[in-house]
């Protein structure tokens, strides 16, 4: 098979380790900046030029967008969607997993577990939403904020309301979350691929920090997870409509929460404390879907 990998760093370790796998398997892959591709949006001939070239003809596209870049990266992959070419995860599904209140809102109507999540426009609403998520210590998000970065620990009613006013004194776009006490500054990633947990791990928040990502510092070791935390995380993952997905999960006294649905999951915590080959599980996925008939992914409505 002939492979695009749409990353903007060849050296990143999910990058190379998905181009390992597929070479190893036989497959050519080639590695390309998805900022550097551009577009011809015709009727008859949709076309991806990169470099000042039309690009080839691929079986397959892996993308590996940055949640900075998914404006562009989708239309990117649309492009692709048009020509033809099978997707690993389509655009429309990253689109949705990237947007955080859309998301909850989705998984919320397919019944799955979720923090008490509230979201408001006017300052005057403030009072009420701490109270909506029962009151410190409460989380605060933004909703474009990514590994850890902008979410913020209120520990009393005060503090919230004062980091609730000066967000949106800034016109940035919030949610206050319930903060779920009982996981002790832990989570899990469940790593999906089709309709099953491949690999799942947990990751520990260092001392005296409540935020679990490995970027922050954190810790991950392997994890058996509860059926119900298992189906949780497939469920989640259709909902989105992805193919491959890291479903983050809190462990909460009336059962798993999901904080989380990633569409471009890191490869190397999970590889690293599972000891898994997931690249190869990803390629063989691929396989197997590439050269089948063309079938979408679950299209959930909103």
């Amino acid at each position: 098979m002939h492979i695009a990998l749409l990353s903007r760093n060849r050296n990143l370790y999910s990058t190379r380790r998905l181009v390992e796998a597929a070479e190893q398997r036989g497959h050519k892959v080639r590695v390309i900046d998805t900022l550097r591709c551009y577009m011809s949006i015709a009727a008859h001939h949709p076309s991806i030029h990169y470099k000042g070239e039309e690009i080839e003809r691929f079986d397959a596209v892996v993308p590996r967008i940055g949640a900075s870049v998914t404006f562009y990266g989708c239309a990117v992959l649309r492009q692709f969607e048009m020509m033809g070419t099978y997707v690993l995860n389509d655009s429309v599904a990253i689109t949705r997993s990237r947007d955080k209140l859309r998301s909850l809102q989705l998984l919320s109507r397919k019944g799955l577990g979720l923090p008490i999540t509230g979201f408001a426009h006017s300052p005057d609403d403030i009072p009420d939403l701490i109270t909506m998520v029962k009151g410190a210590p409460l989380v605060i998000k933004l909703l474009e904020g990514t590994q850890g970065i902008g979410v913020v620990l209120a520990e009393t009613n005060q503090a919230a309301e004062s980091v609730i006013q000066a967000f949106m004194g800034m016109k940035a776009n919030i949610m206050v979350q319930e903060y779920i006490k009982e996981a002790r500054g832990a989570d899990i990633r469940c790593f999906v691929i089709g309709d099953k947990v491949v690999a799942s791990m947990k990751r520990q928040a260092a001392e005296g920090e409540f935020r679990s990502n490995l970027h922050r510092g954190g810790t991950a070791s392997l994890i058996r997870i509860t059926p119900e935390e298992r189906s949780t995380a497939i469920r989640a993952a259709k909902a989105m409509g992805l193919r491959v997905a890291g479903v983050d999960l809190l462990r909460s006294n009336h059962g798993p929460v999901i904080m989380e649905v990633n569409s471009s999951p890191g490869l190397q915590g999970i590889e690293t404390a599972t000891g898994k080959d997931i690249a190869g599980l990803i390629i063989e996925h691929i396989e197997k879907n590439a050269a089948a008939p063309r079938k979408a992914p679950p299209k959930p409505k909103g």
